[in-house]
Parts: structure tokens; sequence; C-alpha cells
């Protein structure tokens, strides 16, 4: 390790590295680790003043996981997956984020992670196979290969209302919540969006705020989380049996959890046997209610039982019927948006502090100094909270000026959707990886496991040039364009596309409406990766520029 240190030293002198990556999440972080391993000169930027990522801005009342707790952390290490103790089923943000600092400081990772810093720009270099990343302060950098680990949900949407700037009182988003503790007692509070953030933050907002107002476009199916201590018992016997429950996570798994999937369908079964499982499975709680059956997200009719029976049941807690009406999805099969997962949402809207505004209908007019105004109604609020989401998958990215052959930029050649191979990498921008990229499982999966099998691909990938004399690798058009379409037709042959959600960028004004993760499921995934590299990276092409400039010399 020492050794290790010396060197990185040495090159981080010269502003010159091996790897560059941007992002410190779940994803920055391992992928460090695991490029140490490789002997490579590492930096890592981070826009935050800490590790952690998503669950390092996320820090909303509420905001936990909705993956469970014992499933949603690494699994490379045994003796870290053996010495740290979650607490809950579902961990809340304040532990992900300490077991993210816990990961740092046991890898001695913070050293080669440089925080509070932006990147700007990247641009491949044809005639040196460099990219040259400019950083935040104008300072640029070199590295042989350059890696993107920004996360799929961490660029917040804040709309665009006019008079926003006008308002007199505070206001938050979800996604980029102060450090310090947010007091909304006695106060008048408006939360607009009722996505997973609104619904996990309104039920202890209002709690505190005197009256609370939520503005809500679209309603979203949630189910009961049920969370609850976890018992030693429970974590034991989790700890003593991790390496088949990986292995099954991995490579038996569509979306990288550890649920007994039922060998049929919703139309298989009686009425009374369906309703019968369906509360079993509301019971239990959490998204895990979505495999009650196979068939869910593939087949109209069975879907719309399981939205009726979810539909009854907001009906069956919320008092008034005109309410509960509001609150009941009607334009998208359950599941084909993220499925929300809450303690005591619909029950918040029998409180008397509490009141519904649909803006589907009646859309938000402006945002006045005192608060919101919708037909002609002004909403007066002291505090307003954006719980509007993200520029999923292809925001982070966005943001920065990368620029490949030609000088062509990524959000040119993304103007109408993302193009990868394997969500891995792009055409005409060579040595340029992305972690859970649009075209792999990504946000339909548990991140970690998606996260650990795009690190170890990718780390594998570099070993393998190294060893082969090799220090180039780029996606053919033939085989990014074949992938492309295979996504896409997985995809047609669900419920998914019949939503308008953020899967699709449909939540973005402008953005190209296209299913963007990959949903043939985490197993299927791993081993079209696994035979990929098999032989011998299939659908890149891998060179050596030094090869190539004694080729061309003679």
């Amino acid at each position: 390790m020492a050794e290790q240190s010396a060197a990185s030293a040495r090159v981080s002198s010269d502003e010159m590295y091996d790897v560059v990556v941007v992002g410190a999440g779940f994803a920055g972080m391992y992928l460090l680790h695991r490029l140490r391993g490789l002997g490579l000169s590492v930096r890592v930027y981070e826009q935050g003043s800490g590790v952690g990522g998503t669950w390092y801005w996320n820090r909303y009342p509420g905001a936990r996981c909705d993956v469970e707790s014992m499933q949603y952390s690494y699994s490379f290490d045994e003796q870290l997956q053996q010495e740290w103790n979650w607490s809950e089923r579902y961990a809340p943000q304040p532990e992900i984020l300490k077991y993210a600092n816990h990961v740092a400081d046991r890898f001695n990772l913070r050293g080669d992670i440089q925080f509070d810093t932006t990147v700007k720009a990247a641009a491949f270099d044809d005639s040196n196979n460099l990219w040259s990343v400019t950083l935040g302060g104008g300072k640029r950098v070199d590295a042989r290969t350059f890696i993107l680990a920004t996360g799929c949900l961490s660029n917040a949407r804040m709309p665009d209302f006019k008079g926003l700037g006008s308002f007199r009182g505070k206001t938050y988003h979800t996604g980029h919540w102060p450090h310090e503790e947010v007091d909304f007692t006695g106060l008048r509070v408006g939360v607009i969006g009722t996505g997973s953030s609104a619904i996990q933050s309104i039920p202890l907002i209002a709690e505190q705020a005197s009256q609370l107002y939520v503005f809500q476009r679209t309603p979203n199916f949630s189910v009961p989380a049920h969370n609850e201590p976890l018992s030693d018992e429970k974590r034991n016997e989790w700890k003593a049996n991790y390496p088949a429950l990986r292995h099954r996570a991995r490579w038996e798994s569509r979306n990288g959890i550890v649920n007994p999937m039922p060998q049929k369908g919703v139309l298989d079964d009686t009425p009374e046997d369906r309703q019968r499982e369906f509360e079993k499975g509301w019971q239990r709680g959490g998204i895990a209610f979505m495999v009650t059956y196979n068939n869910i997200v593939l087949d109209k009719a069975s879907n719309d039982t399981v939205s009726d029976f979810v539909r009854d049941k907001i009906a069956g807690v919320v008092e008034d019927p005109s309410i509960a009406k509001l609150l009941q999805p009607n334009n998208h099969p359950i599941g084909t948006k993220r499925i929300c997962v809450d303690t005591d949402y619909y029950q918040t809207f029998n409180r008397n502090n509490v009141e519904l505004v649909d803006i589907r209908a009646l859309q938000i007019e402006e945002v006045t100094p005192d608060g919101i105004k919708v037909n002609g109604r002004e909403y007066e609020v002291d505090a307003i909270v954006f719980a509007t989401g993200f520029d999923a998958m292809t925001g982070s990215v966005a943001k920065i000026d990368i620029r490949g052959h030609g000088n062509v930029t990524l959000n040119q050649k993304w103007a109408e959707g993302p193009k990868t191979y394997l969500g891995l990498m792009t055409a005409s921008f060579p040595n340029m990886f992305i972690i859970t990229g649009p075209g792999s499982p990504s946000v339909l999966s548990n991140m970690i496991v998606s996260i650990e099998q795009h690190v170890d691909w990718i780390t594998d990938c570099l070993a393998y040039m190294r060893k082969s004399g090799l220090d180039r690798i780029e996606p053919l058009k033939d085989a990014e364009d074949k992938w492309v379409a295979h996504v896409n037709e997985v995809a047609s042959g669900t419920l998914y596309p019949q939503a308008n959600s953020w899967y699709m960028g449909a939540n973005i004004p402008g953005k190209p409406q296209i299913f963007m993760p990959y949903i043939g499921g985490v197993g299927v995934y791993r081993q079209i990766c696994v035979d990929v590299a098999a032989k011998g990276y299939e659908g890149f092409a891998l060179s050596s520029r030094q090869t190539a400039a004694s080729v061309a010399a003679e």
C-alpha cells in the first residue's frame, strides 16, 4: 500500500492519471478501490463535500432506501459484510451515509478523492490517446481513461415557475436538502410533487406544519413499507447465508433483489386466491409486493387486477372519498413508474392540517411573494418544498461538456436519446466508461448489485488491456445500434412504455422519450456481459496506439 501511495503521489504531481473518475458515491468509491488494486493512479472528483453520492444530497425528512438494508450494501468484502450492523429493515438516509463514510475510512479512500470540485468538460485527444479533463476552477488534468460514476438520480430538477424569485419564504428541493435540520413547526408549507421523495417526507412534514398543502399533478402507487427494527436473529441469518443470497441476487433475479418469484401469473388464480395473495403481499410490504405474481408488468389484464386492489386500499384508508379518488392513480399500470414505499402516506390526508390540491387540470399559475396561486386562489405558505424529481439517467452527464471524435459532444450524439453498448460505453468516445448508464439494468435494479457488476467488468477489462498491451477500447457502432434496438425490443414486450415516467425522460420538457434502462433482468444482463468479455470483448474495437504507430512507420 505504501508503494501504491508513493506512485500515486508521483504521478499526480504531473497532473496525469491513469484514470479520472467523476463522482464519489457508491460507484466511485468501489471503483477507486478496485483500480487501486490494479496499481493504477486514480483521481476522483466529487462536487459534494463528502462521499455518498445520492445519500449525501438527499437529506429530506423520511429519506430512506426502498431496498431492504441487508441487500442494499456492498458484497465485495466479506469482513465488511460481517462487521456492519444495519438497524432497520429499510435503512434511513443518515445511516446509509454513515455506512458510506465507514467504507471510505475503512479502505482509506479519501486521499485520492478531491471534494468540492466539479468537472466542467472532458475532451478526447486522438493524437495522444488521452482525455483532457477541465475542472470547475479551470484547471486541466489528463487521463488515459475517463469514467462517469455520476449516478442516475443526482441532477435535481427545479421547475421554472413564474414568480419563483419573488417568494419571500424559504424554498427547498428534496434532492438538495440543507445539511442542518429544517424545522417546519408552526409553519404553513407547500409540497409540490407526489413522487417517492414527497411520499416519504409528507407524513413527517405534516406532523410539524400548522398547515400543509400538497400540490399533486400525477398520483403514484405506493405500498406500505412496514419498516421495523432489525433483530439480531434476522441480521445473523442474512450474514450466515450471504454467499448464496448474493449469488441469487446477481444471477437469478430480475432486479438484483432476493425475493421469491412465483411461477404463476395473476389470472392463473381464482379471484378469491388472487385477493388472498395480494393481501399477503400488502402485509409483507415494500417493493416485494410487485412480485406477488410473475407477470404484473407484462400483462395488462393481470396488472389491472393489482391496480384495482391498491386503489381499493387507498379508498379504505382515506376518509374523504373525493380525496381518495384524487390519490388513486389511473393513468399508468402499477409498477411502470417506480413503485413507492411509504409509512402512513395515505393516512396523512385524514389530518385536519393537510389539504390536497389537484394541479393536473388547474395548473400552478405562479409563485407569489406569499405563496402559490392555482386557478386564481392563492395558497399562502411560509415554505415551499419542491419534490419535483430528477433529470434521470442522463442529466448528470449532460451537465459536462464531453467531446469525442470530431469534437462531437455527447449531448449532440444523444440528442434523440442515449445510445450505448451494454450501458457501459458509447461509440466515438474511446476509453470512456459509464457506471450503470442507460442501456443497463441501472435504476430497475438494486443499484449496488449493478454498480459492483459494472465496476468489476470495467476493471477486469482494463486489466485485460494492460496485459495484452492495448491502450484503447471503443464500441463498434453496429454493436451499439443492435444493443439499443434490443433494449427497446425487450421494453416493448412489457407495460413500462405505457407510463410517462422518468424511465422514459417524460418528466423533463423537451427530453427525448425513450425507455432508458435495460429490462431484460440483472441475471440475463450479467451473463451477456460475461459472454462479451469471454469472446475477446466482442462488439468493441481494441487497439494499441504504439502498435498502430509502428505499422504506420513501416
